[in-house]
């Protein structure tokens, strides 16, 4: 079967949750893999499609590009409902559904940027770096902490059907500082981030993008 959608992304990076999606639907799809932290001929496969050279950024069978992660997301989902990954237009669960779509990059993601490197903001003074993974980390802690007080979920964050929201937040909460933390300022979220590790249909999956190796749920420390 031909491919549908391409998608350029890496092992472990906001390309996963799209990826998970993709498997999930059973929609045939090619991997471009960019490691873009990793240097600039990385970045260089990806400029085509994104000027900003990051990832993940999705081609449809039309051509179309998508970037921006929640929004492929809420794309896929939309354009196959009958996988029901997303609330309906109609659904009384959509409002909150969107509000947490945007509320993950914009309040946490978008912090990877500067903890990937943080002499970005304050230059090459170790400390100051050391300061900026602290305060980051910190930060992310709270936000997490914020959603788990503002939602009341059920297997899922939710409710009883999976999302991509669970996808979006079970990637999301593996990157630094890892689960450990996550686990204790959101522990109601912690059961249905597990819930979806676990999922049989992704077992296979997870071996290959996001390997739960030893020590992957990490100290939750500050780096």
């Amino acid at each position: 079967m031909n491919p549908v959608y391409t998608i350029y992304g890496a092992l472990g990076s906001g390309s996963v949750p799209v990826e998970a999606t993709l498997t999930l639907l059973g929609q045939p799809h090619v991997v471009v893999e960019a490691s873009t932290w990793e240097g600039e001929a990385q970045r260089a496969k990806v400029a085509g499609v994104n000027p900003l050279r990051q990832v993940p950024a999705l081609v449809t069978a039309a051509g179309e590009t998508i970037t921006e992660s929640a929004a492929i997301l809420i794309w896929l989902a939309d354009a196959h409902p009958e996988a029901r990954l997303a609330p309906s237009l109609d659904s009384p669960l959509r409002a909150q559904f969107l509000r947490w779509m945007v509320f993950v990059p914009a309040a946490i993601y978008s912090l990877f940027w500067v903890r990937a490197d943080p002499s970005r903001l304050v230059g090459p003074d170790a400390e100051a770096q050391a300061r900026v993974l602290a305060a980051t980390a910190d930060r992310i802690a709270d936000c997490w902490a914020m959603m788990e007080r503002q939602i009341t979920p059920g297997r899922y964050l939710l409710g009883d059907d999976l999302t991509v929201l669970d996808l979006y937040v079970a990637v999301a909460s593996r990157w630094g500082p890892r689960r450990k933390r996550f686990y204790d300022v959101a522990p109601r979220m912690a059961e249905v981030v597990r819930r979806v590790d676990s999922d049989p249909r992704l077992a296979d999956f997870w071996a290959e993008r996001f390997p739960f190796v030893e020590g992957w749920e990490g100290p939750g420390a500050a780096g």
